[in-house]
């Protein structure tokens, strides 16, 4: 009876071995990516963008062979931009989906609640959308983020304004992790030209009331706002603003998403400054847009390239570089190695830069909405 229980604890103690080991190591035919995001919500359109233009990309890879000969699949989870739900389904993704690591989770808010969890389960989280300095600044070696943070987005903004003699500026934000965020990173592009904010306000993102931010942005002498914002409260803010007679130079952060504030807004939206963060998608210029234009009709997404579907493909496409680089029997830890061995490694045109503190990109131009509503650079 002795002899048995010694048995069965080694055996218990070798399946216990087997079973950390796999939740390290990625097994059988297909790669499983995790992916939580705003399906539903404020932020339907941008989350659907991001997905759909990192699924062109894999669906295209897999149509290839995929990578070492194993299928690579997105499970997508929708969170509604909602923080708790966000950590619900990351969860849901390696405890039940068997993830082996996150592409492109969703939110600043969202990813600090992410963050620990990223951390202490060791899973390699490829481009989450979000461009918090202050999440950038935290340690998480699993981490890669892609597109420049809000700090380098305001920095062009307030270095373009100042350059121009536009000194009285004012935000407009989000009375969050992300808007607090951008709202630092003005508050520090201005303290560097020895300017401070002229007034701001913020607004709740669950109720959308801009009111009180109107009346506190509109009572100052503002020559410019910068919005730091989604693109519902964006159209509601500049619409209230623009109706107590003030015209001011608006501009918004790229995570406005240009396609889904036009469609808010339609001719209104012309005279808004975005800034962006990937290359312009309408312009053969660039590699990584060709590529995404000459793939087969039926894998691209319906509404056409977008600077968020471009987002999307491009995180796709580091993921799958760091996959290749990986080997032929990837582990988490292989992974993360691989990831840090672009360094940098283009995309297309698009430089990113994975060592150091993991920060891709910091790529930022300013555009703005002309008269026919057509996005100019």
């Amino acid at each position: 009876m002795k002899a048995l229980r010694r048995a069965l604890t080694g055996l218990y103690f070798v399946c216990g071995a087997l079973l950390a080991t796999s939740l390290h190591a990625q097994q059988g035919n297909v790669i499983k990516l995790g992916q939580s995001l705003p399906l539903s919500g404020p932020l339907a359109e941008l989350g659907s963008e991001y997905r759909d233009g990192a699924q062109a990309y894999l669906k295209w890879i897999n149509s290839k062979g995929g990578i070492h000969g194993r299928r690579i699949e997105l499970v997508t989870l929708d969170d509604g931009y909602v923080v708790e739900k966000s950590v619900e389904n990351a969860k849901q993704l390696l405890d039940k989906e068997g993830v082996f690591a996150f592409l492109g989770m969703f939110g600043s808010a969202n990813y600090t609640a992410l963050m620990p969890l990223v951390n202490e389960r060791g899973v390699p989280s490829v481009a989450p959308y979000t461009g918090a300095d202050e999440l950038r600044e935290q340690a998480s070696p699993q981490t890669f983020w892609l597109r420049a943070s809000y700090g380098d987005e305001t920095e062009k903004i307030v270095d373009q304004l100042t350059t121009l003699g536009i000194n009285h500026i004012a935000v407009f934000y989000q009375n969050d992790a992300f808007g607090k965020a951008g709202l630092k990173g003005v508050e520090v592009a201005l303290k560097k030209r020895n300017l401070k904010v002229i007034a701001s306000g913020s607004f709740d993102k669950v109720k959308n009331d801009v009111t009180e931010a109107v009346k506190s942005i509109a009572a100052a002498d503002t020559q410019a706002v910068v919005m730091i914002s989604t693109y519902k409260p964006t159209a509601l803010f500049v619409k209230q603003m623009r109706a107590t007679g003030k015209q001011p130079q608006f501009f918004a952060l790229s995570v406005v998403g240009y396609k889904a504030l036009q469609a808010e807004m339609g001719a209104e939206a012309a005279g808004i400054a975005i800034s962006q963060v990937t290359p312009y998608p309408w312009s053969a210029s660039s590699g990584v847009v060709r590529e995404f234009d000459a793939l087969p009709p039926a894998l691209k997404p319906k509404g056409g390239i977008t600077y968020t579907n471009l987002e999307g493909f491009i995180a796709a496409k580091a993921m799958v570089e760091g996959l290749r680089r990986a080997g032929p029997q990837p582990t988490r830890e292989k992974l993360v190695s691989a990831l840090e061995s672009m360094a940098p490694w283009d995309a297309g045109g698009f430089l990113l830069d994975f060592s150091g503190k993991h920060l891709g990109s910091r790529f930022s131009e300013v555009t703005i909405v002309g008269n026919s509503g057509r996005l100019l650079r």
